[in-house]
């Protein structure tokens, strides 16, 4: 009879890039998903794909039947399920991997949010009571996910951000199956630093570099 953990469900909420690498990494770690998109066409085809590990459902059902949430959608998408499913999210892990950022006609990313402010602050600040909240897999570009996936000898690093100790497990236990070390780069207020230009994500301080847990723990604690 299996326990209460190995029977947890990870609900993977947006079938594009981040959220098909992230679902993919999980199965491939053993790791039970539902996955919900608004195109649910999308979300089942993605689940046949990847086997017997991988259910799809609506977005109301996903998140009812599931223990943790992977909001893996742009920013202001995530706002708006948060509201709209608030009723559902008390109890759960919300898993949060956004960057508050708007796309130029040439493709560059500029911030959306006034200076000092994350897009984990935000979303932290928006959900609602009893929800336990954490800033994960969101430091790596969906092909660095993919890529850097089990490296050896040493595996890289996935870095997270909470206040809340339930969320914390929660994120340990899905990076580590998503083959990954993680390491805590602080609380709600650290979370900028996860996020796109911020001194712990790929694309800021760490310029393109995938990072050992030793390495990882010394670039939280240099600027800390």
């Amino acid at each position: 009879m299996q326990s209460q953990e190995e029977m947890m469900v990870t609900a993977v909420v947006g079938v594009g890039a981040i959220g098909k690498t992230v679902a993919q990494l999980l199965v491939d770690g053993g790791e039970r998903v539902m996955l919900a998109s608004k195109d649910q066409a999308k979300a089942t085809a993605l689940a046949k794909e990847l086997g017997d590990q991988a259910d799809a459902a609506s977005v109301r059902a996903a998140i009812d039947q599931a223990d943790i949430i992977v909001f893996a959608v742009w920013f202001d998408a995530i706002k708006e399920l948060i509201a709209e499913y608030a009723d559902l999210l008390p109890g759960k892990v919300v898993v949060d991997p956004s960057n508050a950022l708007a796309a130029d006609d040439q493709g560059n990313f500029t911030p959306i949010l006034p200076e000092g402010q994350s897009a984990g602050s935000v979303i932290a600040g928006l959900s609602p009571a009893g929800a336990h909240y954490v800033k994960a897999f969101g430091s790596l570009p969906a092909e660095l996910l993919a890529s850097g996936a089990d490296r050896a000898p040493q595996r890289a690093v996935l870095f997270y951000a909470t206040d809340d100790g339930q969320a914390a497990a929660a994120a340990e236990r899905l990076i580590t199956a998503a083959g990954f070390d993680p390491v805590k780069a602080g609380g709600v207020r650290d979370t900028g630093r996860v996020e796109v230009f911020g001194d712990l994500h790929t694309f800021g301080g760490l310029n393109g570099k995938l990072v050992t847990a030793q390495e990882g723990l010394a670039a939280v604690e240099a600027s800390a």
